[in-house]
C-alpha cells in the first residue's frame, strides 16, 4: 500500500492503560522515592565510619579492596543508568556512593 517509507503515517504504540505511563520530570516524588532518598543518605552516613577507620589508622586489615572496588564499579554503572533515565533518586545517590567507595578503595590500597 505504501511504497515510499516517508509517506507512511507515524504510529506510536501506547499502553492500553495510560496511567501506566510514568509521570513527567515535574511530577512530585512518590512515598517510595522519598523513602529511598532518605535511606540513601542514612546508608551513606553509616559508611562514613568505615572510611574514617581506613584513613585514620595505618592498617586496613579486614577491608577488601576487591569487594569495595566492585561496589565502586556498581555505583558507577548505576550513576550512568540514572543519568540515562534522568532519575535524580538514582544518580544523585550514586555520586555519594562513588566518593565513599573510592575513598575506601584508595585508603585500603594505601595502607596495605
Amino acid at each position: 500500500m505504501y511504497t515510499d517509507r516517508r509517506s507512511r503515517p507515524n504510529v506510536t504504540m501506547l499502553p492500553a492503560d495510560c496511567s501506566a505511563v510514568s509521570p513527567g520530570p515535574g511530577a512530585r516524588p512518590s512515598r517510595l522515592e522519598k523513602f529511598l532518598r532518605v535511606l540513601s543518605v542514612v546508608t551513606m552516613l553509616m559508611t562514613v565510619p568505615q572510611v574514617w577507620a581506613v584513613w585514620s589508622s595505618t592498617q586496613a586489615a579486614g577491608v577488601s579492596p576487591l569487594s569495595w572496588g566492585a561496589y565502586l564499579f556498581s555505583a558507577c554503572l548505576w550513576f550512568i543508568y540514572g543519568v540515562q533515565k534522568r532519575d535524580k533518586t538514582i544518580y544523585l545517590a550514586c555520586i555519594g556512593w562513588i566518593v565513599l567507595d573510592a575513598a575506601i578503595v584508595v585508603g585500603a590500597l594505601w595502607n596495605r
